[in-house]
């Protein structure tokens, strides 16, 4: 089963054939994007239903009834779980737990997040209960926490040294160090030892190691950026540009192997979203693609919990340069390059949806399908991977 387009790039596609120039078929925007002319001639009459123009069922129509029937079947599961802790809790047998009910409720197909959330109960507890039982240093570390928590509370002034002295007189031994350890990972600071930082003035720590680094026999250190098959190795950035209305924001994912660009998003806004957009897309085209390094600088929409939980979701590793050093991610800077001098200093763009469409149609129909490249053997991205890929499909 063939993978579904992105509906970004569906969209893009669509604006593409409506703004053609006349005497240009919508076969020919069909093939210059890489798609069945039925296929565009489908999305065009999904928009034109969208919008009103035609009657029928629209997007979010559908959306919205996935929406009730997912709603009504977590429902169910929640009446479920009522009835069924009822039923528990109304034996005789005293005390009660409800951990044994979260995991029976489990087996018969109830998700744990639902029973967790109707019982008001936290899941990390339950799953460190089913995985192993308290062990005697955890014990240890939750009444040494707890003395420590207590004095830091009566004397918010005292710092660890200090809070030790007073968990040690309650009765509890630790050494400096533990007190401090303690202290740390909770966050227990002396009103007046503990210094903050200037917000706004350096970049924030890299949340990856950089995995694209080498070192050769002298020892210099460098980067290489180079991948033997596809979907190993990924480059990310965002770039911008001045229209009559205001900034337009692209961010792209390419692909080492081949330098397709195989996942972009196009916004008036720089939000850990258009990151997290273009990251999506670029999976929904791929498919599998577990394991495969993820690089990029350290832009605060690549360091935000949205763009890692993607990363996690799809099994992707992440890799992240130093801080103001284009060199870091040149291969990602010269394709922007590209882009710079190819479309956005063209001319003046009045709107963002004129840039929208160059952008996008330079991308698909130039970039990937016409221009060819000295480090592919003089062919396009779309030529190489179909060339590369043919031996590998028929080899399976």
């Amino acid at each position: 089963m063939p993978k579904p387009y992105p509906d970004e790039f569906r969209d893009d596609v669509v604006r593409v054939a409506r703004n053609r120039e006349p005497g240009v078929t919508i076969e020919q925007i069909a093939r210059d994007f890489g798609v069945h002319p039925m296929t565009l001639t489908k999305w065009i009459r999904n928009a034109d239903i969208d919008e009103g123009a035609r009657p029928g069922q629209t997007r979010v129509e559908g959306a919205e009834l996935r929406e009730a029937r997912k709603r009504i079947r977590l429902l169910e599961q929640e009446n479920e779980v009522l009835r069924r802790a009822a039923a528990y809790l109304s034996q005789a047998n005293l005390p009660k737990r409800l951990y044994p009910l979260v995991k029976e409720l489990a087996a018969d197909g109830v998700p744990v997040t639902v029973t967790c959330r109707v019982l008001k109960l936290s899941r990390q507890p339950y799953y460190r209960w089913l995985a192993a039982p308290v062990t005697s240093s955890e014990v240890v570390e939750a009444y040494r926490a707890n003395a420590l928590f207590h004095a830091h509370t009566d004397d918010p002034e005292f710092g660890h040294r200090l809070l030790a002295d007073e968990a040690r007189d309650a009765g509890e031994a630790m050494t400096d160090r533990t007190a401090w350890r303690i202290c740390a990972a909770n966050g227990w600071w002396s009103a007046f030892g503990k210094k903050r930082g200037k917000n706004g003035k350096k970049p924030g720590p890299p949340v990856h190691d950089d995995l694209c680094t080498v070192t050769d026999e002298k020892g210099r250190v460098r980067h290489e950026f180079t991948a033997d098959a596809p979907n190993r190795l990924w480059l990310t950035d965002i770039t911008e540009h001045k229209t009559g209305e205001g900034k337009l924001y692209v961010c792209a994912v390419k692909d080492v192997f081949s330098n397709r660009i195989v996942g972009y998003s196009i916004d008036s806004r720089m939000k850990s979203r258009l990151a997290v957009n273009a990251l999506e897309n670029a999976v929904a085209r791929r498919g599998d693609v577990a394991g495969c390094v993820v690089h990029s600088d350290r832009g605060s929409q690549f360091r935000s919990s949205k763009f890692l939980r993607a990363l996690a979701r799809h099994r992707l590793v992440g890799s992240m340069g130093r801080v103001a050093s284009c060199g870091d991610n040149a291969a990602m800077e010269s394709f922007f390059a590209l882009l710079q001098k190819n479309v956005l200093d063209r001319r003046s763009w009045t709107t963002r949806e004129q840039l929208r469409i160059a952008v996008v149609t330079w991308i698909e129909r130039t970039y990937h399908r016409r221009r060819r490249q000295q480090r592919l053997g003089r062919l396009t991205p779309i030529e190489f991977e179909t060339i590369m890929n043919t031996p590998a499909a028929l080899a399976a």
